[in-house]
């Protein structure tokens, strides 16, 4: 390579471009990536110090090569560059430890929360939101609820002290609690504020309350455009203690009504054209998702609507068969004045 005259005059005499690097691969004896740097040497590099210069290079590359895989076969020389390398780190970086250094041990051992004490206890609701605790005691010497103006209970039971609350939302939420979250009180007051209480989002308001001893049962809800669906009361169990569940029921439809059945029973549905259907929640397939948009139930005419959901009763209908039905969806039938039984006026 030290003899550029050569190198230029195979250049020269080279008629086509594509054959220099085969030239000079050739005249050379070199491979074809040296020759590419060959032809591309500037004519200012086409100097003997040049050409001495990189050539130097070459041997000094070969050297470090060579020290590298030395280095790299013994792992007492890879441990001591990092050894060295992390010393020049510590030296340059130096600085207090700003995490910890957790170590393998044994978790310690939590103490077991204190349960609440479980006693008979009546549980009230009122439709503008209002709940009391009252003990049988209590309620013995005064039973006299006092109430808002314009305010009614809504729902009444039997329980105690360590029932799970469920108080499910216009939203498609559930705020969970437990009975001995609230305090006893008397008749003589209007008891917790529900919405404050459990920190509900502004404008909500409760559509069904629900209080269990265990999550066994189903929630049922019915929807405006005559669906129904049954959800198995597990799903809304969780192992941490969340107060609060997004998605607790569909959302796609308007709810026409939310109950809880610890068992599966009958309820009287009535559409705004007057129809009414009785249907046995047995023919309805449980879910494990909470949101689930259900199945249809009732058949609607034209522009109608669900308006009316309720627990069904045998006085409110004298003749109920006729509003029975084998399958379902079914329209159901408008009710005769024969056919109204005592409390039918609780769906006026």
């Amino acid at each position: 390579l030290l003899d550029i005259d050569k190198a230029i005059r195979i250049i020269r005499q080279t008629e086509e471009e594509s054959e220099v690097v085969m030239n000079l691969m050739i005249g050379f004896g070199i491979d074809e990536t040296q020759a590419e740097y060959v032809a591309e040497i500037k004519l200012r590099h086409l100097n003997r110090e040049y050409i001495l210069k990189r050539t130097d290079e070459t041997e000094s590359l070969k050297e470090e090569i060579a020290q590298m895989e030395e280095i790299l076969d013994d792992q007492k020389k890879v441990r001591g560059i990092i050894i060295s390398e992390l010393q020049e780190i510590k030296k340059k970086y130096a600085q207090p430890r700003r995490s910890m250094i957790l170590y393998d041990t044994q978790p310690a051992r939590e103490e077991p929360e204190e349960e609440a004490p479980d006693y008979p206890v009546h549980l009230f609701f009122t439709r503008e939101g209002y709940f009391k605790k009252i003990t049988p005691q209590s309620l013995r010497m005064s039973s006299e609820q006092k109430l808002k103006e314009g305010d009614e209970i809504l729902s009444s039971m039997e329980s105690t002290n360590r029932a799970h609350l469920l108080f499910f939302t216009d939203k498609q939420q559930v705020y969970k609690s437990h009975a001995y979250d609230f305090d006893d009180t008397k008749a003589s007051v209007l008891g917790d504020y529900v919405p404050a209480k459990l920190g509900f989002d502004e404008g909500e308001r409760i559509v069904c309350f629900a209080a269990v001893q265990e999550y066994t049962g189903y929630m049922l809800f019915f929807f405006r455009g005559g669906k129904a669906a049954k959800v198995e009361m597990g799903s809304y169990e969780t192992k941490t203690n969340r107060k609060k569940l997004a998605n607790a029921y569909s959302g796609k439809d308007p709810l026409a009504g939310a109950f809880y059945v610890p068992e599966d029973r009958e309820f009287l549905l009535r559409a705004t054209g007057g129809r009414t259907l009785i249907v046995h929640t047995g023919a309805i397939n449980p879910k494990q998702s909470r949101d689930t948009q259900g199945v249809a139930v009732m058949t609607l005419k034209k522009n109608a609507l669900v308006d009316t959901v309720v627990p069904f009763e045998e006085q409110m209908l004298n003749n109920s068969h006729r509003f029975r039905t084998k399958s379902l969806p079914a329209a159901g039938a408008i009710p005769k004045e024969q056919d109204l039984g005592e409390q039918m006026s609780l769906l006026d």
